[in-house]
């Protein structure tokens, strides 16, 4: 079976910007995806938050990323062959689902306990450590988290919604030394013109920042922040809204096949997973991260 995938570009923009060139919109109630609607329809609809190399949608309109690419596995499997991919704001992933505009999440959103009270998550699909991205030759000495809360002539970055913001909470930065973006894409500008010293993101993230502009680059010699005595790691699932249960069980159990493959394990050492990540992935459960303190 050949995969159908669509992307809408319009979906990019904001409802204001929609409204303002006369696109009316009709309100739909939020419904959650049934499994045997969407077979039958033949058609998902699935957020990305275009965060490489997470879950994207590059220039030619192919969702790309570690999320999309297992997704694009397990629908074929499940008998759903169109993909309408919908990119959004990474903050706009669990409210959109709630709202009934799209039926699943593929960004690799970290299973987190207070995410775990407002949506569905799968099983892990990946595990990925924390990085800094700072101007090049960091200038200011930048090596973990914990340096924003020593030092309180420093700023750092952060992306709305993401889950750095509670990794700072905990370690004392104040609220004053933080500046949130809406994308990943402001960083490397919010860094280079001095908005703010660094830009707090997952490892891999943060790499793939610095490998597109001179003015910026990876903290060497980073220190993964360690909260409530342990290494900060996250793991990434799939999310659905709730009273989706049938299509993250089927997704459940269609993933779980697939980890067991040297293709799982090639597609996302692609987009740099490392052997330790992918072994990681298995490490927890999402009952476990969900029921976590």
């Amino acid at each position: 079976m050949t995969l159908k995938q669509n992307f809408n570009p319009a979906r990019l923009l904001a409802p204001a910007a929609l409204a303002a060139a006369g696109v009316v919109f009709t309100a739909v109630p939020a419904v959650s995806a049934s499994l045997e609607d969407l077979q039958g329809e033949g058609t998902i609809r699935i957020a990305v938050a275009n965060e490489i190399p997470y879950g994207y949608v590059d220039p030619a309109g192919e969702a790309k990323g570690a999320g999309p690419e297992t997704a694009i596995h397990i629908m074929e499997e499940l008998g759903i062959d169109n993909i309408e991919w919908v990119p959004t704001d990474f903050s706009s992933l669990i409210p959109g689902l709630q709202a009934g505009r799209f039926d699943m999440v593929a960004a690799e959103m970290a299973i987190l306990p207070q995410r775990c009270t407002k949506a569905l998550f799968s099983e892990p699909n990946s595990s990925y450590g924390e990085g800094l991205l700072v101007l090049k030759d960091n200038p200011k000495d930048i090596h973990t988290y914990t340096d924003f809360a020593e030092r309180d002539d420093l700023k750092v970055a952060i992306m709305a919604g993401a889950d750095q913001l509670e990794f700072l909470q905990e370690l004392g930065v104040a609220e004053g030394q933080m500046v949130t973006i809406s994308a990943n894409s402001d960083a490397v500008s919010v860094v280079s013109t001095g908005r703010a010293d660094a830009y707090a993101a997952t490892g891999l993230t943060a790499a793939d920042l610095a490998s597109k502009s001179d003015a910026v680059e990876l903290a060497e010699n980073f220190e993964d922040p360690v909260i409530g005595g342990e290494p900060v790691r996250s793991w990434g699932g799939f999310v659905f809204a709730q009273g989706s249960e049938d299509l993250r069980d089927a997704v459940n159990e269609k993933l779980a096949e697939y980890k067991e493959t040297d293709e799982w394990a090639e597609t996302l050492k692609s987009y740099g997973f490392s052997d330790q990540d992918l072994a990681d992935s298995n490490e927890r459960s999402t009952e476990d991260l969900c029921a976590a303190q």
